[in-house]
């Protein structure tokens, strides 16, 4: 007899560890599906509800590190505040969402003067990309560039994370001084031990960007077929553009649901250029009928805040 309860009491213990394995490999990407939340502030769906659409996407309201990154694969739907679906109501939409609303540590955030801690020890970005074979993916609020394995790695406080995609935002999601500019791009990284660095780089109109251009056809192609996806061929991503060795430096989570926290955030201090016909195209290739896929600023409840600046010496 006793050995009959050892035996189902091993086999609970088991269940229970199969479930909760699966539910942080859930947490640790985003959702392939973005139809199912959207970033209206008034909507049943909204940012305000992301963590309880799903179980799952507790952590977009509960967790006590979260951010804007934008991950693997991720498809969402309209993005208006005032939707039923709209990012104040995100959390609400499934139970696995709930974190949207409860996070403490979310993303994204203002990067405010009077919060950071200028430092000199984090170190330059050591970026070592490979051009590599990638599709354009419209994941219903925004387009996905997602490249095949190996586009090559960047390393961060010493650790590799491998360049995944890359995805576009309009208007910037975070803020300089209270400041939004008119686009950010995130680069998804992720290392051996399922971590995720996003670089994230933000723009102001002004001269067309360069790797942007680059995508102008394909996305056009996109536009006018109301395709998904669309294979683009090999893309190098060193031709995205850094511009500035000085970076701000947080932890956050991702900015779509589930919102999984514990995301490392590298945002480039310099704002970029990109023009106001390539914001217009970014937003009419994904066919939302909305006018931007910004999640609205997140508390910072007191996190810490890097501004990385070389020393003078430091080549």
């Amino acid at each position: 007899m006793n050995n009959l309860k050892t035996i189902t009491f091993f086999q609970r213990f088991l269940i229970v560890l199969v479930l909760v394995s699966f539910s942080c490999l859930t947490r640790a990407q985003e959702v392939d599906d973005e139809s199912e939340f959207s970033y209206e502030e008034d909507s049943e769906t909204g940012p305000a509800h992301w963590g309880e659409i799903k179980p799952e996407w507790w952590m977009c309201r509960s967790g006590s590190m979260l951010s804007n990154i934008d991950l693997l694969n991720e498809r969402v739907e309209v993005v208006e505040e005032d939707s039923e679906t709209g990012p104040a109501l995100w959390g609400e939409i499934k139970p696995v969402w709930w974190m949207c609303n409860s996070g403490s540590m979310q993303s994204p955030i203002d990067l405010l003067n009077e919060r950071v801690e200028v430092v000199s020890h984090l170190g330059r970005l050591k970026r070592n990309y490979k051009p590599s074979n990638a599709t354009l993916i419209n994941r219903g609020h925004d387009m996905m560039l997602s490249w095949e394995a190996g586009a090559g790695s960047i390393q961060i406080s010493g650790t590799l994370y491998q360049l995944k995609q890359c995805h576009w935002h309009s208007p910037s999601e975070h803020t300089l001084n209270g400041r939004r500019f008119d686009m950010e791009i995130h680069l998804v990284h992720e290392s051996m031990d399922n971590r995720t660095a996003v670089i994230g780089i933000m723009y102001k109109i002004g001269r067309p960007d360069s790797f942007f251009s680059m995508m102008e056809q394909d996305l056009k192609a996109l536009v006018d077929t109301r395709n998904v996806e669309r294979a683009v061929g090999i893309i190098d991503p060193k031709l995205i553009k850094l511009g500035s060795r000085k970076y701000y430096r947080y932890i956050g989570s991702l900015t779509v649901p589930p919102c999984t926290q514990d995301i490392s955030w590298t945002i480039l201090r310099k704002v970029r250029t990109v023009s106001r016909e390539q914001v217009k195209l970014i937003r009419e290739a994904v066919h939302d009928d909305s006018d931007t896929n910004a999640r609205p600023i997140q508390p910072l409840n007191q996190r810490p805040i890097k501004l990385y600046r070389p020393r003078d010496n430091e080549n």
